[in-house]
């Protein structure tokens, strides 16, 4: 959806980032634009990432677009670019802020980078701007969503979701893939770090954003935003559930290789 591709976007660059930092930790320091792995993040926005946004707003602009605009006519020209150019710019922004903060010494919070671009990612998803954000969610049509329907069962065969699982089934494993392998290398320690990369974002992102939302729509602004704070803090604080499954990650990363002699 164009409202949360930006944090989402963030998100997979700060994985990436991360997990490119931590494999080229007994490599020579490199420029951002000599990071080879800089350069397949970029490529996966552009070529996977970035088509999928495009594809979604073009044949499902209103549910992509949580159906403020119902048409591509109602959208400007401008804003289909912005949206096009972000989800390319932000997953930089989220890789080179990723990187600079371990390259500082900061680990936790250069991984932290990915669970809290997915909790702002699913947040807005869960919420939206008026509360109502998992209603637009489910609403596969502008009509059925005027009509105030709501039917996720319905909604999982629909033809948003069925397109959303065909994208998924190539935009998922290869992000994984690639990121499992600069944690941890090949064999069964890339399979366990994909397996807490999935984790990550329905764990600390979704499961995070369900609960702050359940806050807002009960308590009301105030004091469902003071509840949201407190949430947030507990939850990724280092000692918090954030933090415990930041120390998994340590167990798949691997031994430095020391670098060639020059003699």
């Amino acid at each position: 959806m164009v409202q949360v591709d930006v944090f989402w976007s963030y998100a997979i660059g700060a994985g990436f980032g991360t997990a490119a930092a931590r494999a080229a930790v007994a490599e020579p320091v490199r420029p951002l634009l000599s990071d080879r792995r800089f350069t397949t993040t970029v490529l996966f926005l552009s070529c996977v990432f970035a088509p999928s946004g495009l594809w979604l707003v073009w044949q499902f602009t209103g549910w992509e677009t949580m159906h403020a605009a119902p048409t591509t006519a109602d959208l400007p020209a401008w804003l289909v670019a912005t949206f096009a150019m972000t989800n390319v710019t932000q997953g930089i922004v989220g890789y080179c802020v990723a990187r600079h903060l371990w390259r500082s010494g900061h680990r936790y919070l250069s991984w932290l980078q990915m669970p809290l671009g997915y909790f702002a990612m699913f947040f807005v998803l869960a919420y939206g701007w008026d509360g109502t954000g998992y209603r637009r969610f489910f609403a596969p049509t502008t009509a059925a969503w005027r009509a105030g329907e709501f039917d996720p069962l319905g909604f999982l065969t629909s033809p948003v979701a069925l397109t959303l699982y065909g994208m998924g089934v190539v935009l998922i494993p290869t992000m994984l893939w690639l990121q499992a392998g600069w944690w941890a290398g090949d064999g069964l320690a890339r399979a366990r770090a994909g397996a807490l990369l999935l984790v990550v974002p329905f764990s600390l992102g979704l499961g995070t954003a369900a609960v702050a939302t359940v806050a807002l729509r009960t308590l009301g602004v105030l004091p469902g935003l003071l509840a949201c704070a407190v949430l947030v803090v507990t939850v990724f604080h280092p000692r918090g559930l954030a933090g415990l499954l930041a120390r998994a990650f340590s167990l798949t990363t691997r031994r430095s290789v020391p670098a060639p002699s020059a003699a």
